[in-house]
């Protein structure tokens, strides 16, 4: 019983020794070579960077603790971002841009969480290539899925802001583009204006621009269905009449547009040329309307007539 417990204390003095001797070797500083990988975003959208990800090799004086933890972190982790909006860069000659490595060593500081000053960089500067790409100016297209409620309906066509965007990309790319497109805007049940700001579609990164988004206006207005008797007539046939001799237009509008319905602004087409081959009817067609108004329906789509000497 008494050898069990010497034992027992034996070991216990040992596990302190060990741990009083782990604690001195790691408050003692080392230096170490630590390997980074190092990438650069935001490039400018008018530019293409060869490659954006580099290796950045530095010496590390610091304490075992620190020491250690970096020797924790898995290779494939040892990685840090550096914004090419946040850090200043220069110009040195054709295409080659740098930047200074105390911002390198910064941010791997903050990572390690040690201070920059106990880490050195080999290179005094980081070098990389930006290379200018092709730009185009497209319109903007709206996908979209709205349903107003009984009643209500989008006014008019949805507002832009902006209408038009530049974009760059690879020759190949900007030769067929004719538009980009937004994300998609689904509105159910809608009877209230709205405005929605939407993602561009950049076709996966083929693209590049540094406007992202749009701002979509879409106006909603309470509607209600009406008829309209359009004249069916031929300005330049006078002695011709047609039976029937009106066109019904079904129709919506908005409410605050009913007043405003112009039947001049109402325009019918009749297949005069179909006189030559002596057809008994002619076909007739709505041409034109306001743009406030939605047709839901015209009829006849056929009409007798006589010549009147």
């Amino acid at each position: 019983m008494k050898d069990k417990h010497s034992i027992f204390t034996f070991l216990v003095f040992l596990a302190i020794s060990t741990v009083l001797w782990l604690m001195v070797k790691l408050s003692e500083d080392y230096t170490t070579q630590v390997v980074f990988r190092l990438k650069i975003e935001d490039v400018p959208a008018d530019k293409w960077i060869s490659s954006d990800e580099q290796t950045a090799k530095l010496s590390m004086t610091t304490d075992g603790f620190h020491t250690l933890k970096y020797r924790l972190v898995r290779e494939q982790r040892r990685k840090v971002s550096l914004s090419l909006e946040e850090v200043p860069y220069r110009l040195e000659s054709g295409t080659t841009y740098s930047f200074s490595s105390l911002y390198v060593t910064e941010r791997i500081a903050d990572y390690l969480d040690i201070n920059a000053a106990d880490l050195t960089m080999n290179d005094a500067m980081v070098y990389f290539n930006l290379e200018p790409l092709m730009s185009k100016v497209v319109p903007i297209v709206l996908r979209s899925d709205i349903r107003p409620q009984r009643q209500f309906g989008v006014y008019g066509i949805p507002i832009l802001d902006p209408s038009s965007v530049t974009v760059f990309g690879p020759a190949d790319v900007l030769d067929t583009l004719k538009s980009v497109k937004t994300e998609m805007l689904n509105k159910m049940n809608v009877s209230e204006s709205f405005t929605e700001t939407l993602v561009l579609d950049l076709l996966d990164g083929r693209l590049r621009s540094n406007t992202k988004t749009v701002n979509v206006t879409v106006q909603v207005e309470k509607f209600t269905e009406t008829d309209v008797k359009v004249p069916i007539k031929v300005s330049d046939a006078p002695n011709m009449r047609f039976f029937p001799e009106v066109m019904m237009v079904k129709c919506l509008v908005a409410i605050k547009d009913y007043a405003s319905i112009n039947i001049d602004e109402f325009r019918v087409e009749i297949d005069t040329a179909q006189l030559h081959a002596l057809q008994p009817v002619l076909d007739v067609r709505l041409k034109s309307w306001p743009q406030y108004v939605q047709v839901l329906s015209s009829t006849p789509d056929k009409v007798e007539y006589l010549i009147v000497q």
